[in-house]
């Protein structure tokens, strides 16, 4: 799998993206694009069971867009159709149907840290940071951080966080539940590998019914969302993985998933 910007690492049924645009690890267009066409390809291989989604270096997991291409936005229609992008590919990364976790090995600022709002799960460095700092260049955030932080730590707190533009420190988001573990730094990584490799090990058609059923439902009312959870419940019982699961449990022994 080639690309320029993001670089792809395979071990134990986790695949390892790296976002790699140093020092600061800007989400141009182009690498937006790369980490889309990535996602079709590990998504479409049955080889992968979770994926980790972290930066180049210690310092930065990425500061967000990339500020040379602000210039092309004064045109309306090419701002609409960029936007419009960015929304599909971090709505994909939220509907994916295997676990995807953020590795925050530094910093992750404006739509770095949207990009981390849209995973599933994020484990972060004590040395990390985080902030939607936008409102101080005059905009807002322009990658669902308006929507997806206050479902996330709750309204009132993320309206100090996108008012101010401050920046918080990785325990603060360990606090808000913008994050759900911090480790030491030389840690992360394989802190990270480890927490996929578990999650990879699971059934994978209950783990893509448990995601389905919490990203979608949870953004209905409790009784469309209960409907959903019976759809996916009832999908996932009749499967072979289900059987395997019941049997192993009476057998007293561990259950080997097949995905099917």
């Amino acid at each position: 799998m080639e690309a320029k910007h993001c670089e792809v690492e395979m071990r134990d049924r986790v695949a390892i993206i790296t976002i790699n645009r140093p020092p600061l690890n800007a989400l141009s267009r182009e690498t937006l694009y790369e980490l889309g066409t990535i996602l079709d390809a590990l998504e479409a291989d049955p080889a992968v069971g979770s994926l980790v989604i972290t930066g180049a270096g210690d310092r930065m997991f990425s500061a967000g867009g990339d500020i040379s291409e602000f210039g092309e936005m004064a045109d309306p229609e090419t701002a609409e159709k960029t936007i419009r992008r960015m929304h599909d590919l971090f709505n994909r990364i939220e509907g994916f149907p295997k676990p995807i976790l953020a590795c925050l090995n530094g910093k992750a600022l404006g739509g770095g840290n949207e990009l981390q709002m849209a995973c599933h799960l994020a484990i972060a460095a004590d040395t990390a940071e985080l902030s939607l700092p936008e409102v101080r260049l005059g905009i807002i955030p322009g990658y669902g951080g308006t929507q997806r932080l206050p479902r996330l730590i709750g309204r009132r707190r993320a309206l100090q966080l996108l008012l101010s533009g401050e920046r918080i420190s990785a325990r603060t988001a360990l606090e808000y539940g913008l994050v759900n573990r911090v480790v030491p730094l030389a840690q992360v990584r394989e802190e990270a590998f480890q927490w996929a490799k578990q999650l990879a090990a699971g059934p994978p058609i209950a783990m893509k019914g448990i995601l389905d059923a919490v990203m979608r439902g949870t953004e209905q009312s409790l009784d469309e969302g209960l409907k959903i959870e019976q759809e996916n419940l009832l999908a996932v019982i009749r499967t072979e993985d289900a059987v395997e699961g019941v049997t192993a449990f009476f057998s007293k022994r561990p259950p080997s998933f097949k995905g099917r």
